[in-house]
């Protein structure tokens, strides 16, 4: 064969999912107001800092006492049970919002946290990270992933309390303050 072969890039993971994953409810793992939920928030960004509006968020959690639940019907939201599971679009101004619990740990003097992972136009590959609650300090200086990081990148994983409660935490695709994203073979 003669003819040299060039390679062709890859298909991104979007914005074409926009007619297929977005279902009802799907970013209220529990009904806003319902007892014990708060409101998690943030907002995507690329690398020149502009916001991204048009990725999806999908989270894993175990719930407020640190169970991991495995329940079957994550796509029913019923207003009574919690599943651990959400996904979320960013709206267009880059903004994200689940109604959730905060975690428990999932054993004892573990840090909690909830999993992310993230589609987004230009992504091969969706991202995953997590998102850690900022009340326990020694737990968070203990804690396997957090301890392997460098200060400074450590904190991008880290949420902000809210007044209200909630949890406010954006994501940095690239850039000052890039979020740290996990590598999973």
């Amino acid at each position: 064969m003669s003819t040299k072969l060039v390679p062709t890039p890859g298909q991104t993971v979007g914005p074409f999912y926009g007619y297929a994953l977005p279902f009802e409810k799907d970013n209220e793992l529990l009904p806003p107001g319902f007892p014990g939920s708060i409101r998690l928030q943030g907002t995507v960004y690329d690398g020149a800092g502009h916001t991204i509006p048009d990725a999806i968020l999908e989270i894993w959690q175990p719930d407020a006492d640190g169970k991991i639940v495995q329940r079957t019907g994550s796509l029913v939201r019923d207003g009574y049970t919690f599943t651990g599971w959400g996904r979320g679009a960013v709206g267009n101004s880059g903004v994200f919002t689940f109604t959730t619990v905060n975690p428990g740990p999932t054993k004892p003097g573990a840090a909690p946290f909830i999993s992310v992972a993230l589609f987004a136009r230009g992504l091969t590959n969706r991202l995953f990270t997590r998102i850690y609650l900022p009340e326990d300090t020694e737990a968070l200086a203990n804690d396997p992933l957090l301890g392997s990081l460098d200060p400074e990148r450590r904190k991008t994983l880290i949420a902000r309390r809210d007044p209200d409660g909630g949890l406010t935490w954006d994501i940095r695709l690239q850039g000052e303050g890039e979020t740290v994203f996990l590598d999973f073979q």
